[in-house]
């Protein structure tokens, strides 16, 4: 019998963003599917899994470069977050974008070297390549140089909004009416493209309407010397928990999502699952993933922005026409349906033993 492949834990100790998020719950869903499964942790992590196990003494990279594949050999490993052990004997590695070489402005030196180094020397040995979207899959074969055909596509799910709680404590916490503000999720990543809201900020602060702003204002990856300037009068909330996202999400007039490089696009897809009306940026993974479920803008057009926004709090009808389509879209985007893609090419890449 074929051994049940192991699951990569470094996530588990690292801060929650979109590609966490999406190694977590494929986790949950792969370990529901497949009893054989392991996850392999550091030690330490900030999150409970039921029968994982804790290996190794070190953290990071030299915990998942050099520990990892000692406790991986001879299994096919499973790696979430764009890198994997140059060590390991088989393995599959998602990565979910081309961010370090399309928008290198966007993260600190040290780290686009380092991911541009383990992505090139990954592909050289024939590493199994995965990742969440077609227009990555492009991005990934033009700069990488592997063929398309040689990188498989998964989607990302949404029904983890779905299960959770929901805490409305945040609204009165941050003197919030439902539906009287408009919300954003993001970095300071230059790439995420806040500067461009504040033409928004300023005519929803003219109407007496929020713009708050939730999620990280920093973080090594990110390149701190190119931070874009916070668009003004924003409300900035920093990171909530997943219980008051969710309470945001159910409660905003419209979620604005101006983001200029995505390799999926998680927060719009959340807002959709949650009944919130989505505004965000026209670009080719946003796309993809929200199809016809949201009003799209020019991301470059601070003046287009503020009106799809505008138009959506705006117009009623409008609002409930996006509110029903984006349930259906949603409703497509479920972590079991992802998790079933990313087991069919686990057992293609045991079956070429």
């Amino acid at each position: 019998m074929t051994p049940a492949p192991l699951i990569n834990g470094r996530f588990v100790t690292q801060s929650l963003s979109g590609v966490q998020r999406f190694a977590i719950e494929i986790t949950r869903a792969l370990l529901v599917r497949n009893a054989g499964a392991s996850l392999l942790t550091p030690q330490g992590g900030s999150l409970a899994w039921p029968g994982a196990r804790e290996i190794g003494k070190r953290q990071g990279q030299v915990w998942e470069q050099l520990e990892l594949p000692l406790h991986a050999r001879g299994r096919l490993l499973i790696n979430l977050g764009n890198t994997g052990p140059l060590l390991a004997d088989r393995q599959i590695v998602v990565i979910h974008d081309a961010g370090v070489f399309s928008t290198p402005e966007a993260y600190s030196r040290p780290f686009r070297l380092w991911y541009k180094f383990v992505q090139k020397a990954l592909i050289r040995r024939r590493t199994t390549i995965v990742t969440v979207s077609a227009f990555s899959r492009r991005e990934i074969s033009r700069h990488l140089s592997l063929p398309e055909s040689l990188i498989r596509v998964m989607p990302e799910g949404t029904d983890h909004m779905r299960l959770m709680s929901s805490d409305a404590g945040i609204l009165a916490a941050n003197g919030l009416a439902p539906g009287k503000f408009v919300l954003g999720v993001g970095t300071l990543s230059a790439h995420k493209n806040l500067a461009a809201l504040e033409n928004l900020a300023g005519q929803l602060h003219a109407r007496g309407t929020p713009l708050v702003i939730a999620g990280g204002m920093g973080g090594a990856a990110f390149n701190a010397a190119n931070e874009s300037r916070l668009p003004q009068p924003a409300r900035y909330i920093g990171r909530v928990s997943d219980a008051a996202l969710k309470a945001l999400y159910e409660t905003a007039g419209c979620f604005v999502f101006p983001s200029r490089y995505e390799g999926f696009g998680l927060p719009p897809v959340e807002a959709l699952a949650c009944g919130c009306p989505v505004a965000c940026a026209d670009i080719p993974a946003l796309r993809e993933s929200c199809a016809d479920a949201a009003l799209y803008f020019d991301p470059n057009d601070p003046q287009q922005i503020a009106e799809s926004v505008l138009s959506i709090l705006d117009t009623p009808s409008r609002q409930n026409g996006l509110r029903t389509a984006g349930a259906a879209r949603a409703a497509e985007l479920t972590w079991a349906g992802a998790a079933s893609i990313l087991e069919s090419i686990a057992m293609e890449v045991l079956e070429r033993r």
